[in-house]
C-alpha cells in the first residue's frame, strides 16, 4: 500500500496531466488523494513544497536508473536505449507531469534538466567517448519522444539502436 505521502504526489500528477498547475490547488489534490488538506500540509507545507516533492520524486527515479546501468559499455547503451523505448511507466509519468511545471514552477527547468543528465550519467561513467554517450543520449531522448506520441518505427527503431550499439563496442 502506498504511503500518504505517495498517494499525495500521485494525486498531484494526475491533476498535473488532467488541468496543468492551474488546477493543481492543496485542496484539489487533497481530495484527490483522499486525505485532507490537513494531511496534505503535514507532508507538504505549500504548492511550492509539492512541486519539488514531485521533481524530488523524479530525481529519485533518475538515480535509480544510475545506479541500475551496467558497467559495460554497450549494455549501459542498450539499458538506456530500451528503457527509452516505453512511455507508459509511472516514471515517465512523473516526467510528463513535472514538464508541467515549466514556466510555473521557477526550479522546474534546472531540475529536469539535471534529470535528463543524471539519468544518463551511468552512460558518461562506461563509455569512454563522450561523443558516443551523448549520441547514446539524445539517440535514447528521440526515442523516447517518439514512443510517448505513438510515432515510433520498430523496425526502423531497431536498426538505429543496432547502430548505436556497434559505435560503443571496442574496435
Amino acid at each position: 500500500m502506498a504511503s500518504t505521502r505517495d498517494r499525495i504526489l500521485d494525486a498531484l500528477q494526475d491533476v498535473l496531466l488532467d488541468s496543468g498547475p492551474a488546477g493543481a490547488t492543496l485542496d484539489g489534490v487533497a481530495q484527490r488523494a483522499g486525505v485532507s488538506k490537513g494531511g496534505l500540509l503535514y507532508h507538504f507545507r505549500s504548492k511550492d513544497d509539492l512541486f519539488t516533492g514531485l521533481l524530488d520524486r523524479l530525481s529519485a527515479g533518475a538515480a535509480a536508473a544510475d545506479a541500475a546501468t551496467p558497467p559495460e559499455p554497450e549494455a549501459a547503451a542498450r539499458f538506456f536505449l530500451e528503457g527509452s523505448q516505453s512511455a507508459d511507466s509511472p516514471e515517465e509519468r512523473t516526467l510528463l507531469a513535472a514538464l508541467r511545471l515549466l514556466g510555473t514552477h521557477p526550479p522546474a527547468r534546472a531540475r529536469l534538466a539535471s534529470y535528463l543528465d543524471d539519468w544518463a550519467a551511468g552512460l558518461r561513467r562506461t563509455i569512454d567517448d563522450p561523443v558516443t554517450s551523448r549520441l547514446v543520449q539524445l539517440v535514447g531522448d528521440g526515442l523516447f519522444l517518439h514512443a510517448l506520441l505513438g510515432a515510433g518505427d520498430p523496425d526502423l527503431d531497431a536498426r538505429v539502436i543496432a547502430l548505436v550499439l556497434a559505435r560503443t563496442r571496442p574496435e
